[in-house]
């Protein structure tokens, strides 16, 4: 397993901006595979985004597309996940994802084996 640690989460107006990072440790972490999911109050954890670990492909979630960029920095062994034009439906905590290998269900939570701790995203209307 590889060791997560999300930052970057905070209060911000709709249609602002915020970065979140997850920093990476424990495993190679640039053959990872990297998501984002979120989780609101009363409802499931549900994909966002995710990179393969090779070949740089991404996917979004449909209520993210074209708002929501994921990325990363194999030097810096971090996941990033650029988010504007936020919505106060985008607000919940956010996970940060990886598993050694890409599923075809890449968006569902039993495709990762680590998880960070979260970081919470509140926007306001």
């Amino acid at each position: 397993q590889v060791q997560l640690v999300e930052s970057g989460g905070g209060l911000v107006q709709a249609g602002g901006s915020l970065r979140l990072s997850c920093a990476a440790s424990g495993r190679t972490f640039n053959t990872d595979v990297m998501a984002w999911f979120r989780q609101a109050p009363g409802k499931e954890r549900e994909f966002v985004a995710v990179f393969r670990g090779s070949g740089g492909s991404t996917y979004y979630a449909t209520s993210v597309k074209g708002r929501f960029t994921i990325s990363r920095d194999n030097a810096k062994d971090t996941l990033y996940l650029q988010m504007d034009s936020l919505k106060p439906e985008d607000s919940a905590v956010y996970y940060c994802a990886s598993n050694r290998y890409f599923s075809s269900v890449y968006y569902y939570t039993g495709a990762y084996d680590s998880w960070g701790q979260g970081t919470q995203v509140t926007v306001s209307s």
